[in-house]
């Protein structure tokens, strides 16, 4: 199983800095190789940090980082609040239980 690495935001920032500087390659895929190669990522992990600046920035369409993790935000709080309606349904089922048992023992 592969170790997954973290990089810092700065390293994110300065290597998509990078990439955005490089002019005298050929492609774009060959200056994501040469800055990945120098940063220790993957050309891929590097296109990956490339692409989400570019929507972060309005470049290109698609959701924000922001967006993303209001999203998660959002997702985790209707979790939450799915599991709590759960436990008062329950609860008031209990209850209500025990006010028919309490009628029909008076």
């Amino acid at each position: 199983m592969k170790k997954s690495v973290k990089f810092s935001p700065e390293v994110r920032e300065r290597s998509v800095r990078m990439v955005a500087e490089c002019g005298d390659y050929p492609s774009q895929w060959a200056a994501f190789e040469s800055v990945a190669s120098k940063i220790g990522c993957t050309p891929q992990t590097l296109l990956n940090w490339v692409r989400q600046h570019e929507r972060d920035t309005g470049q290109r369409e698609g959701a924000s980082t922001a967006d993303q993790k209001r999203v998660k935000e959002l997702e985790r709080e209707v979790r939450e609040l799915r599991k709590a309606n759960e436990i008062l349904k329950l609860a008031s089922a209990f209850f209500a239980q025990a006010e028919l048992d309490r009628r029909f023992k008076s």
